[in-house]
């Protein structure tokens, strides 16, 4: 691989550096660096959960296993893992809409959403999901029907919460696979909502 990095961000260029380093000094094997990234590019994060509400959407007894024993439901399509345990799932309707967040630090499931976002980890967001739900909402662009009840919900180490967000209309027709590209990481989270048929992957 060449060592021209002048393509990446400056950011990706720290990270290759900082792996580099880590290597050199010899406090990590490379390859079980590149299991790591491995794991959280392929097989954790936000598709992962984008498949429990696909199958959620599709199949009315996988979506009541969900909401009943969130856990076992996610586990059976091998989801599982470290900060991914004691889940609770939330089924956003018409009339309520759910929000997530970690008041105290930055608990996030992990095995389904991947790694939590800046924004999620911030004090700024921390604090106005608790006390402005709805401001938080318009400023992530959800814009919901009049009146509709918005719940915030405080993840722990405890408790860890994902949202079943709507299913959007028009995707009577459309497979399992299709709708898994309408999922969005923010709609598990609840500062947003899933594509619409037309709109682009997670």
């Amino acid at each position: 691989m060449s060592d021209d990095h002048s393509h990446l961000d400056p950011i990706a260029v720290r990270v290759r550096a900082l792996e580099s380093l880590l290597v050199d000094k010899g406090y990590v094997k490379a390859d079980a660096l590149d299991a790591l990234v491995d794991t959280y590019e392929n097989r954790v994060g936000p598709r992962n959960g984008a498949q429990v509400v696909a199958r959620a959407w599709v199949d009315p007894e996988y979506r009541e296993w969900l909401q009943r024993d969130a856990n076992a439901a996610i586990a059976s399509l091998g989801f599982v893992g470290r900060q991914g345990e004691h889940m609770v799932v939330l089924e956003n309707t018409a009339d309520t809409h759910h929000l997530v967040v970690c008041t105290l630090c930055s608990c996030y499931p992990w095995p389904v959403l991947g790694l939590p976002p800046g924004w999620y980890k911030s004090a700024a967001y921390r604090s106005r999901a608790v006390i402005d739900p709805k401001g938080v909402l318009t400023d992530f662009g959800v814009s919901l029907p009049e009146g509709a009840d918005i719940r915030v919900w405080d993840s722990t180490a405890e408790v860890r919460y994902m949202v079943l967000p709507m299913r959007p209309a028009g995707t009577e027709d459309m497979s399992e696979d299709a709708l898994v590209e309408l999922v969005t990481r923010d709609s598990m989270i609840g500062t947003g909502l899933a594509l619409e048929p037309t709109g682009s992957a997670l």
